[in-house]
């Protein structure tokens, strides 16, 4: 099957900010029996590595794409193998990683529920490690397999050779984002203990009366946190958090809690100390601001958010003013979670 060829394409809907830009060049991937094909004809045009598009949630495109976009629209769920309480599945990458959430715990195993409602696709999450309420994908991380777009190479990936970090795999270096996933594995369990360390998470399922909650709960009480914080993209356009919690020095956070005692902290790797770049955001009085159509959400500051017609440009020169003021005032430079694509980055 050959793959499908849609040449220069809007990517308005396929961004969940919701700007508008245009690909130039533009492949959908609907089997895994496409990929030689569009390997030989990415070949044709020698040039910057192609974009591989995900659900668009963690992008923001700030003019027309110009490198070949690849659109990963593989499907299916499956269990790999069943070892008795330990189960591993795997998900095709353009599945939604919620479904795989759904799917898993309909099956009556428990690891994702944690990371309910995350938008995107199950081929993006890997890149990058996403997480949520105490959770990381690489905690149930089994493997994955993807493709050299260059060379037309297969190979699998396991934990170690991800390079797991916050936020953050080696997908995401340079030199190394010529990689398009097909597929991702996760080892999950039939019994292990739920997470449920998160005060919010805590908060929430006591509200529910939910004493001995059960991985569906989890999920429940996670996706109604993130419906009640966070702004739904397909009323406001946003790609959920815009800016890291950056992690910084054990002393810098102990001099910044002296002269700024609010600050949330909590513990990171080693030594390090992960800081709260919403509150930081928040302290700064961008809560709720709004120039033109571009804005900051009035329930949490660390979403950007397109009111209707805001330019990719537009939310990226809000994010700088964003970023110099909180360096100004903390001494902390905050880094972008989205991709930053066109003609213009941070």
């Amino acid at each position: 099957m050959p793959a499908e060829h849609l040449g220069r394409t809007p990517l308005d809907t396929l961004n969940t900010f919701g700007v508008h830009a245009f690909a130039h060049d533009l492949w959908r991937v609907h089997a895994l029996s496409d990929l030689p094909q569009l390997v030989a004809k990415l070949d044709e045009h020698p040039g910057p590595p192609p974009f591989v598009l995900g659900g668009g949630s963690n992008l923001l495109l700030t003019g027309d794409v110009g490198v070949p976009v690849v659109q990963v629209a593989l499907r299916g769920f499956r269990v790999v193998r069943d070892e008795g309480d330990a189960v591993i599945v795997e998900g095709a990458a353009g599945e939604s990683w919620d479904a795989l959430v759904s799917w898993s715990i309909a099956a009556g195993l428990n690891g994702l529920q944690n990371l309910a409602l995350i938008p995107g696709t199950v081929g993006a999450a890997p890149i990058q490690n996403i997480g949520a309420y105490g959770v990381e994908l690489r905690d149930c991380f089994d493997s994955l397999d993807a493709i050299d777009l260059r060379t037309g190479r297969w190979r699998s990936f396991d934990a170690a050779e991800c390079a797991f970090a916050y936020r953050h795999s080696v997908f995401k270096t340079s030199g190394q984002t010529h990689w398009l996933v097909c597929a991702v594995r996760f080892r999950l369990s039939r019994s292990a203990p739920l997470q449920l360390d998160y005060g919010d998470l805590r908060e929430e399922l006591a509200r529910a009366g939910r004493t001995t909650p059960s991985a569906s709960d989890v999920a429940e009480a996670v996706r109604a946190i993130r419906q009640r914080k966070l702004p739904d993209p397909a009323v406001l356009g946003n790609a959920g958090s815009f800016f890291k919690n950056p992690v910084i020095s054990a002393q810098q956070a102990a001099t910044l809690q002296s002269r700024e005692p609010g600050l949330p902290c909590w513990p990171a790797s080693g030594s390090a100390v992960k800081v709260s770049a919403g509150w930081m955001i928040d302290q700064c009085g961008w809560k709720g601001f709004r120039e033109g159509d571009a804005g900051v959400h009035a329930a949490h500051a660390l979403v950007l958010v397109n009111h209707g017609h805001a330019q990719g440009r537009d939310i990226l020169a809000l994010a700088l003013r964003i970023r110099d003021s909180v360096r100004a005032r903390f001494g902390v430079v905050l880094e972008p979670e989205p991709v930053i694509l066109g003609n213009a980055t941070l």
